[in-house]
Protein backbone atom coordinates (compact mmCIF):
# COMPACT_ATOMS: atom_id res chain seq x y z
CA UNK A 1 0.00 0.00 0.00
CA UNK A 2 1.42 3.02 -1.19
CA UNK A 3 2.21 6.29 1.40
CA UNK A 4 -0.26 7.79 0.92
CA UNK A 5 -3.15 5.84 0.88
CA UNK A 6 -1.76 4.33 4.53
CA UNK A 7 -2.26 8.03 5.27
CA UNK A 8 -5.85 8.41 4.23
CA UNK A 9 -6.52 5.47 5.89
CA UNK A 10 -5.33 6.45 9.31
CA UNK A 11 -6.89 9.65 8.96
CA UNK A 12 -10.31 7.78 8.40
CA UNK A 13 -9.84 5.20 11.36
CA UNK A 14 -8.83 8.40 13.52
CA UNK A 15 -11.56 10.28 12.74
CA UNK A 16 -14.01 6.82 13.43
CA UNK A 17 -11.75 6.67 16.43
CA UNK A 18 -12.68 10.25 18.03
CA UNK A 19 -16.54 9.79 17.18
CA UNK A 20 -16.86 6.08 18.64
CA UNK A 21 -15.20 8.15 21.74
CA UNK A 22 -17.46 11.03 21.85
CA UNK A 23 -20.47 8.88 21.26
CA UNK A 24 -19.44 6.38 23.99
CA UNK A 25 -18.77 9.33 26.39
CA UNK A 26 -22.57 10.81 25.60
CA UNK A 27 -24.37 7.94 25.75
CA UNK A 28 -22.25 7.09 29.17
CA UNK A 29 -23.53 10.84 30.67
CA UNK A 30 -26.93 10.47 29.67
CA UNK A 31 -27.10 6.83 30.85
CA UNK A 32 -25.55 7.89 34.29
CA UNK A 33 -28.12 10.61 34.46
CA UNK A 34 -30.60 8.29 33.75
CA UNK A 35 -29.75 5.87 35.89
CA UNK A 36 -29.89 8.37 38.87
CA UNK A 37 -33.06 9.27 37.60
CA UNK A 38 -34.12 5.47 38.36
CA UNK A 39 -32.14 5.74 41.60
CA UNK A 40 -34.09 8.74 42.62
CA UNK A 41 -37.52 7.48 41.69
CA UNK A 42 -36.69 3.88 43.82
CA UNK A 43 -35.74 6.09 46.76
CA UNK A 44 -39.09 8.44 46.17
CA UNK A 45 -41.25 4.90 46.27
CA UNK A 46 -39.78 3.32 49.39
CA UNK A 47 -40.19 6.31 51.31
CA UNK A 48 -43.92 7.52 50.21
CA UNK A 49 -45.55 6.39 53.77
CA UNK A 50 -44.81 9.08 55.99
CA UNK A 51 -46.04 8.07 59.38
CA UNK A 52 -47.28 10.82 61.86
CA UNK A 53 -45.65 10.78 65.14
CA UNK A 54 -44.03 13.02 67.15
CA UNK A 55 -40.28 11.71 67.56
CA UNK A 56 -37.24 14.08 65.73
CA UNK A 57 -34.28 13.04 65.80
CA UNK A 58 -32.74 16.47 66.46
CA UNK A 59 -34.21 16.92 69.89
CA UNK A 60 -33.17 20.77 70.52
CA UNK A 61 -35.03 21.47 67.20
CA UNK A 62 -38.81 22.06 67.00
CA UNK A 63 -40.82 20.59 64.10
CA UNK A 64 -41.17 24.63 62.73
CA UNK A 65 -37.03 25.19 62.99
CA UNK A 66 -36.09 21.58 60.94
CA UNK A 67 -38.77 22.80 58.26
CA UNK A 68 -37.79 26.26 58.14
CA UNK A 69 -33.71 24.72 57.11
CA UNK A 70 -35.49 22.97 54.70
CA UNK A 71 -36.36 25.68 52.30
CA UNK A 72 -33.48 26.71 49.29
CA UNK A 73 -34.45 28.27 46.14
CA UNK A 74 -34.97 25.36 44.70
CA UNK A 75 -36.94 23.18 46.59
CA UNK A 76 -39.34 23.56 49.54
CA UNK A 77 -38.12 20.34 51.19
CA UNK A 78 -34.88 17.92 50.49
CA UNK A 79 -35.52 14.73 49.05
CA UNK A 80 -34.89 12.75 51.99
CA UNK A 81 -36.90 14.32 54.86
CA UNK A 82 -36.53 11.45 58.03
CA UNK A 83 -38.22 14.19 60.25
CA UNK A 84 -41.09 14.78 57.78
CA UNK A 85 -43.93 12.64 59.63
CA UNK A 86 -42.59 14.98 62.78
CA UNK A 87 -43.36 17.97 61.17
CA UNK A 88 -46.67 17.01 59.55
CA UNK A 89 -47.87 15.36 63.65
CA UNK A 90 -47.25 19.04 64.71
CA UNK A 91 -49.15 20.25 61.77
CA UNK A 92 -52.14 18.29 62.75
CA UNK A 93 -51.71 18.22 66.67
CA UNK A 94 -50.09 21.15 67.76
CA UNK A 95 -52.41 23.74 70.02
CA UNK A 96 -53.81 26.67 67.80
CA UNK A 97 -53.33 29.86 70.16
CA UNK A 98 -54.29 32.50 67.83
CA UNK A 99 -57.11 32.26 64.54
CA UNK A 100 -57.57 35.00 61.90
CA UNK A 101 -59.33 35.90 58.34
CA UNK A 102 -56.86 34.30 55.95
CA UNK A 103 -54.67 36.27 53.62
CA UNK A 104 -55.93 38.15 50.73
CA UNK A 105 -57.55 36.22 48.35
CA UNK A 106 -60.82 34.66 46.36
CA UNK A 107 -61.79 32.04 48.58
CA UNK A 108 -62.08 30.97 52.11
CA UNK A 109 -59.67 29.86 54.30
CA UNK A 110 -58.59 30.99 57.98
CA UNK A 111 -54.81 32.12 59.11
CA UNK A 112 -54.31 30.21 62.58
CA UNK A 113 -51.17 30.14 64.48
CA UNK A 114 -49.98 27.00 66.33
CA UNK A 115 -48.07 26.71 69.55
CA UNK A 116 -44.52 27.69 68.58
CA UNK A 117 -45.40 30.64 66.43
CA UNK A 118 -46.06 28.63 63.22
CA UNK A 119 -48.05 30.05 60.62
CA UNK A 120 -50.40 27.49 59.06
CA UNK A 121 -53.17 28.47 56.13
CA UNK A 122 -56.46 26.25 57.27
CA UNK A 123 -58.97 25.86 54.14
CA UNK A 124 -62.25 24.24 55.30
CA UNK A 125 -64.08 21.42 53.76
CA UNK A 126 -67.17 22.40 51.36
CA UNK A 127 -67.86 19.28 49.06
CA UNK A 128 -67.94 15.47 49.81
CA UNK A 129 -65.53 13.46 48.44
CA UNK A 130 -67.39 12.27 45.16
CA UNK A 131 -69.35 15.79 44.35
CA UNK A 132 -68.39 16.71 41.21
CA UNK A 133 -68.04 20.56 40.70
CA UNK A 134 -69.71 21.07 37.20
CA UNK A 135 -69.10 24.25 34.66
CA UNK A 136 -65.35 25.23 34.05
CA UNK A 137 -62.64 24.02 34.97
CA UNK A 138 -62.12 26.49 37.61
CA UNK A 139 -65.59 26.61 39.33
CA UNK A 140 -66.75 25.61 42.81
CA UNK A 141 -65.22 26.26 46.04
CA UNK A 142 -61.50 25.55 47.38
CA UNK A 143 -61.23 21.95 47.56
CA UNK A 144 -59.02 21.07 51.12
CA UNK A 145 -58.28 17.50 50.27
CA UNK A 146 -56.67 18.55 46.82
CA UNK A 147 -54.12 20.36 48.61
CA UNK A 148 -53.59 17.66 50.35
CA UNK A 149 -53.59 14.90 47.24
CA UNK A 150 -51.38 18.27 45.09
CA UNK A 151 -48.99 17.97 47.69
CA UNK A 152 -48.51 14.68 47.95
CA UNK A 153 -48.55 14.05 43.87
CA UNK A 154 -45.26 16.80 43.95
CA UNK A 155 -43.29 14.14 46.09
CA UNK A 156 -44.35 11.56 43.81
CA UNK A 157 -43.14 13.68 40.68
CA UNK A 158 -40.32 14.60 42.61
CA UNK A 159 -40.68 18.26 42.24
CA UNK A 160 -40.63 19.16 45.78
CA UNK A 161 -42.07 22.86 45.18
CA UNK A 162 -45.30 23.05 47.10
CA UNK A 163 -45.30 23.62 50.55
CA UNK A 164 -46.28 21.00 53.26
CA UNK A 165 -50.08 20.33 53.69
CA UNK A 166 -51.72 17.92 56.06
CA UNK A 167 -55.84 17.25 57.09
CA UNK A 168 -56.98 18.69 60.49
CA UNK A 169 -60.10 17.84 62.44
CA UNK A 170 -60.60 21.15 64.81
CA UNK A 171 -63.04 21.99 67.13
CA UNK A 172 -64.46 25.64 66.11
CA UNK A 173 -66.27 25.72 69.99
CA UNK A 174 -63.47 24.63 71.43
CA UNK A 175 -59.98 25.56 69.65
CA UNK A 176 -61.18 28.12 67.09
CA UNK A 177 -63.76 30.92 68.61
CA UNK A 178 -61.75 31.13 72.30
CA UNK A 179 -57.83 32.28 70.15
CA UNK A 180 -60.14 34.43 67.25
CA UNK A 181 -59.81 37.80 66.28
CA UNK A 182 -62.75 39.98 66.27
CA UNK A 183 -62.63 39.97 62.67
CA UNK A 184 -62.65 36.31 62.25
CA UNK A 185 -65.26 35.65 65.59
CA UNK A 186 -67.79 38.27 63.56
CA UNK A 187 -68.33 35.73 60.58
CA UNK A 188 -69.27 32.77 62.99
CA UNK A 189 -73.20 31.45 62.96
CA UNK A 190 -74.70 28.29 63.43
CA UNK A 191 -76.75 26.72 61.14
CA UNK A 192 -79.07 24.29 62.16
CA UNK A 193 -76.97 22.21 65.02
CA UNK A 194 -73.63 23.25 63.25
CA UNK A 195 -71.10 26.17 63.70
CA UNK A 196 -70.22 27.86 60.78
CA UNK A 197 -68.11 30.75 59.75
CA UNK A 198 -67.83 32.25 56.29
CA UNK A 199 -64.41 34.90 56.85
CA UNK A 200 -63.48 37.64 54.41
CA UNK A 201 -62.19 37.11 50.91
CA UNK A 202 -63.64 37.94 47.58
CA UNK A 203 -65.88 35.73 47.32
CA UNK A 204 -66.42 35.28 50.88
CA UNK A 205 -71.10 35.48 51.24
CA UNK A 206 -72.76 35.01 54.83
CA UNK A 207 -75.23 33.21 52.54
CA UNK A 208 -72.51 30.72 51.94
CA UNK A 209 -70.28 29.81 54.81
CA UNK A 210 -68.33 26.77 55.72
CA UNK A 211 -69.94 24.02 58.02
CA UNK A 212 -68.81 21.92 60.58
CA UNK A 213 -70.69 18.68 61.46
CA UNK A 214 -71.81 19.83 64.64
CA UNK A 215 -68.39 21.92 66.41
CA UNK A 216 -66.19 19.56 64.50
CA UNK A 217 -64.63 21.08 61.08
CA UNK A 218 -62.38 19.15 58.71
CA UNK A 219 -60.06 21.04 57.13
CA UNK A 220 -56.42 20.76 55.47
CA UNK A 221 -53.24 23.08 57.00
CA UNK A 222 -50.67 24.55 54.92
CA UNK A 223 -47.14 25.42 56.20
CA UNK A 224 -46.23 29.07 55.91
CA UNK A 225 -43.35 29.59 53.99
CA UNK A 226 -40.58 31.17 56.51
CA UNK A 227 -40.40 34.59 56.28
CA UNK A 228 -36.68 35.29 55.30
CA UNK A 229 -38.19 33.65 52.23
CA UNK A 230 -40.38 36.55 50.95
CA UNK A 231 -42.56 35.62 47.85
CA UNK A 232 -42.81 37.42 44.89
CA UNK A 233 -46.04 37.50 42.23
CA UNK A 234 -45.62 36.87 38.92
CA UNK A 235 -49.00 36.84 35.88
CA UNK A 236 -48.52 33.37 34.45
CA UNK A 237 -47.78 33.65 30.53
CA UNK A 238 -50.67 30.91 29.75
CA UNK A 239 -52.96 32.82 32.19
CA UNK A 240 -56.70 32.92 31.37
CA UNK A 241 -58.90 36.42 30.97
CA UNK A 242 -61.70 34.93 33.15
CA UNK A 243 -63.71 37.29 30.10
CA UNK A 244 -66.24 35.34 28.47
CA UNK A 245 -66.02 35.62 24.57
CA UNK A 246 -62.39 36.95 25.27
CA UNK A 247 -59.40 35.01 24.28
CA UNK A 248 -55.78 34.80 26.01
CA UNK A 249 -53.15 35.42 22.94
CA UNK A 250 -51.87 31.80 23.78
CA UNK A 251 -55.61 30.51 23.14
CA UNK A 252 -55.28 31.60 19.25
CA UNK A 253 -52.09 32.25 18.59
CA UNK A 254 -49.53 29.22 17.72
CA UNK A 255 -46.42 30.90 17.78
CA UNK A 256 -46.82 32.23 21.45
CA UNK A 257 -44.16 30.58 23.04
CA UNK A 258 -41.40 32.08 20.79
CA UNK A 259 -42.39 35.49 22.15
CA UNK A 260 -42.18 34.03 25.39
CA UNK A 261 -38.65 32.85 24.90
CA UNK A 262 -37.62 36.29 24.01
CA UNK A 263 -38.97 37.74 27.52
CA UNK A 264 -37.58 37.36 30.41
CA UNK A 265 -36.94 35.21 33.06
CA UNK A 266 -38.33 32.91 30.15
CA UNK A 267 -35.55 33.79 27.67
CA UNK A 268 -32.58 31.97 30.24
CA UNK A 269 -32.18 30.15 33.47
CA UNK A 270 -34.83 27.00 34.73
CA UNK A 271 -38.09 29.48 34.90
CA UNK A 272 -39.76 28.29 31.34
CA UNK A 273 -38.96 24.43 32.09
CA UNK A 274 -40.48 25.31 35.25
CA UNK A 275 -43.35 26.39 33.80
CA UNK A 276 -44.05 23.42 31.62
CA UNK A 277 -43.35 21.03 34.86
CA UNK A 278 -46.13 22.70 36.59
CA UNK A 279 -48.32 22.73 33.43
CA UNK A 280 -47.60 18.92 33.83
CA UNK A 281 -48.79 18.92 37.28
CA UNK A 282 -51.41 20.77 36.51
CA UNK A 283 -53.10 19.16 33.90
CA UNK A 284 -52.93 15.82 36.08
CA UNK A 285 -54.77 17.47 39.22
CA UNK A 286 -56.83 19.51 36.82
CA UNK A 287 -55.67 22.77 38.23
CA UNK A 288 -56.84 25.58 35.56
CA UNK A 289 -56.46 28.29 37.73
CA UNK A 290 -53.15 29.36 37.99
CA UNK A 291 -53.42 32.66 36.89
CA UNK A 292 -50.44 33.67 38.55
CA UNK A 293 -47.35 31.87 40.32
CA UNK A 294 -44.82 32.69 43.00
CA UNK A 295 -41.08 32.50 43.36
CA UNK A 296 -38.64 33.20 45.74
CA UNK A 297 -38.00 37.83 45.89
CA UNK A 298 -35.49 39.07 43.88
CA UNK A 299 -34.24 35.88 42.08
CA UNK A 300 -33.70 36.82 38.71
CA UNK A 301 -35.24 33.76 37.23
CA UNK A 302 -33.25 31.25 39.57
CA UNK A 303 -35.80 30.29 42.21
CA UNK A 304 -38.35 27.64 41.56
CA UNK A 305 -42.05 28.18 40.52
CA UNK A 306 -43.51 27.58 43.94
CA UNK A 307 -46.56 25.45 43.57
CA UNK A 308 -49.18 27.04 46.22
CA UNK A 309 -52.89 27.17 46.18
CA UNK A 310 -53.70 23.97 44.56
CA UNK A 311 -57.37 23.86 46.14
CA UNK A 312 -59.23 24.65 42.39
CA UNK A 313 -58.40 21.09 41.90
CA UNK A 314 -59.70 17.44 41.64
CA UNK A 315 -63.10 19.08 40.79
CA UNK A 316 -64.38 16.85 37.89
CA UNK A 317 -62.88 13.24 37.17
CA UNK A 318 -64.38 12.84 33.62
CA UNK A 319 -62.97 16.54 32.79
CA UNK A 320 -59.50 16.56 31.31
CA UNK A 321 -59.18 20.26 30.51
CA UNK A 322 -56.25 19.59 27.37
CA UNK A 323 -55.53 23.43 27.54
CA UNK A 324 -53.47 23.16 30.93
CA UNK A 325 -51.07 21.35 29.24
CA UNK A 326 -50.44 24.38 26.42
CA UNK A 327 -47.10 25.25 27.05
CA UNK A 328 -45.87 21.51 26.62
CA UNK A 329 -47.53 21.49 23.31
CA UNK A 330 -46.48 25.03 22.44
CA UNK A 331 -43.02 25.03 23.17
CA UNK A 332 -42.62 21.36 22.71
CA UNK A 333 -39.34 21.34 25.47
CA UNK A 334 -39.45 19.09 28.81
CA UNK A 335 -36.81 18.03 31.32
CA UNK A 336 -35.29 14.91 31.19
CA UNK A 337 -35.34 14.37 34.72
CA UNK A 338 -39.73 15.05 34.50
CA UNK A 339 -39.76 13.18 31.43
CA UNK A 340 -38.03 10.09 32.83
CA UNK A 341 -40.23 10.14 36.21
CA UNK A 342 -43.40 10.30 34.12
CA UNK A 343 -41.98 7.06 32.27
CA UNK A 344 -41.83 5.10 35.86
CA UNK A 345 -44.98 6.04 37.09
CA UNK A 346 -47.00 5.13 34.23
CA UNK A 347 -48.92 1.37 33.82
CA UNK A 348 -51.02 2.41 37.03
CA UNK A 349 -47.63 2.86 39.53
CA UNK A 350 -48.80 6.79 39.58
CA UNK A 351 -52.58 5.82 40.89
CA UNK A 352 -51.07 3.36 43.49
CA UNK A 353 -48.21 5.77 44.79
CA UNK A 354 -50.44 8.25 45.46
CA UNK A 355 -53.12 6.50 47.11
CA UNK A 356 -50.27 4.45 49.29
CA UNK A 357 -48.27 8.80 50.02
CA UNK A 358 -52.08 9.71 51.06
CA UNK A 359 -53.10 6.80 53.22
CA UNK A 360 -51.15 8.05 56.31
CA UNK A 361 -53.34 11.16 56.21
CA UNK A 362 -56.03 12.21 59.04
CA UNK A 363 -58.38 12.91 56.44
CA UNK A 364 -58.12 9.74 54.25
CA UNK A 365 -59.57 8.82 52.27
CA UNK A 366 -58.26 12.07 50.60
CA UNK A 367 -59.60 11.32 46.80
CA UNK A 368 -62.44 9.35 45.36
CA UNK A 369 -61.50 6.36 44.05
CA UNK A 370 -62.57 8.30 39.78
CA UNK A 371 -60.19 10.91 40.76
CA UNK A 372 -57.31 8.46 41.39
CA UNK A 373 -58.23 6.84 37.77
CA UNK A 374 -58.23 10.19 35.98
CA UNK A 375 -54.61 10.31 37.01
CA UNK A 376 -53.36 7.71 35.36
CA UNK A 377 -55.18 8.09 32.32
CA UNK A 378 -53.83 11.85 32.35
CA UNK A 379 -50.37 10.48 32.47
CA UNK A 380 -51.20 9.12 28.97
CA UNK A 381 -52.35 11.87 27.34
CA UNK A 382 -48.87 13.62 28.80
CA UNK A 383 -46.50 11.18 27.40
CA UNK A 384 -48.77 10.98 23.96
CA UNK A 385 -48.47 14.76 24.14
CA UNK A 386 -44.64 14.75 24.32
CA UNK A 387 -44.62 11.87 22.17
CA UNK A 388 -46.03 14.40 19.28
CA UNK A 389 -43.48 16.69 19.89
CA UNK A 390 -40.55 14.48 19.76
CA UNK A 391 -41.94 12.96 15.92
CA UNK A 392 -42.04 16.29 15.10
CA UNK A 393 -38.80 17.92 16.52
CA UNK A 394 -36.80 15.11 17.61
CA UNK A 395 -35.70 14.23 21.17
CA UNK A 396 -32.78 16.68 21.08
CA UNK A 397 -34.69 19.29 20.68
CA UNK A 398 -37.25 18.52 22.91
CA UNK A 399 -36.11 16.93 25.77
CA UNK A 400 -33.55 19.20 27.78
CA UNK A 401 -30.84 18.24 30.43
CA UNK A 402 -31.41 20.56 33.39
CA UNK A 403 -30.53 19.02 36.46
CA UNK A 404 -30.61 22.18 38.86
CA UNK A 405 -27.55 21.95 41.41
CA UNK A 406 -29.09 22.21 45.31
CA UNK A 407 -27.97 23.54 48.24
CA UNK A 408 -29.03 22.54 51.78
CA UNK A 409 -26.36 24.82 53.62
Amino acid sequence: MKLKQRVVLLAILLVIFIFTKVFLIDNLDTSAANREDQRAFHRMMASLHVELNPRLDHTLQSPWEIAAQWVVPREVYPEETPELGAVMHAMTTKKIIKADVGYKGTQLKALLILEGGQKVVFKPKRYARDYVVEGEPYAGYDRHNAEVAAFHLDRILGFRRAPLVVGRFVNLRTEIKPVATEQLLGTFMTVGNNTCFYGKCYYCRETEPACADGDIMEGSVTLWLPDVWPLQKHRHPWGRTYREGKLARWEYDESYCDAVKKTSPYDSGPRLLDIIDTAIFDYLIGNADRHHYESFQDDEGASMLILLDNAKSFGNPALDERSILAPLYQCCIIRVSTWNRLNYLKNGVLKSALKTAMSHDPISPVLSDPHLDALDQRLLSILATVKQCTDQFGPDVVLVEDRMTLSHL
